[in-house]
């Protein structure tokens, strides 16, 4: 009996942390490996981003480059951020959960920006966390551009 009592805590356990490592991988706050999505260094690693939240609302800052020099200035971005260093920029701003949840992508936040520090231009901004893949899209109308960010263990 003894044994059989034990076997249940064991199990009950095992179930808490496995629950609570499957929620950690949908948190959208952490550190994400951004991947270049065109010119001549698509498909490389490009940069390390940190999220993270204040008061419920997240932004994203980079934190590392990695097809560039890490003093990089961002000479294409418009006021206060011209010629400021990119790595230390927060470039996305003002995201929040949607509620909604898409079947293939995952849970949606939106209602934020993201900056393009290779071009300076600032666009509206969806993203979705599904396990350790983000998928961000920047859009401006019907005109849209879509990314897949990792997450760094």
């Amino acid at each position: 009996m003894k044994r059989f009592v034990w076997g249940i805590v064991i199990f009950a356990c095992a179930v808490l942390v496995y629950s609570v490592s499957v929620e950690a991988d949908d948190t959208i706050t952490g550190r994400w490996k951004t991947v270049s999505d065109e010119g001549t260094d698509k498909g490389h690693d490009k940069s390390y981003v940190d999220i993270f939240e204040e008061n419920g609302v997240y932004f994203a800052k980079v934190t590392k480059l990695l097809l560039k020099p890490q003093d990089t200035l961002c000479d294409k971005c418009n006021g206060e951020l011209k010629n400021k260093p990119v790595v230390g920029m927060i470039f996305l701003k003002d995201m929040k959960k949607s509620g909604s949840i898409d079947e293939k992508l995952g849970e949606q936040y939106a209602g934020g920006t993201v900056m393009d520090p290779d071009n300076g231009k600032t666009y509206n901004c969806k993203l979705w966390i599904k396990g350790d893949v983000l998928t961000l899209r920047g859009y401006i109308g019907f005109f849209y551009r879509t990314q897949q960010w990792f997450r760094i263990k």
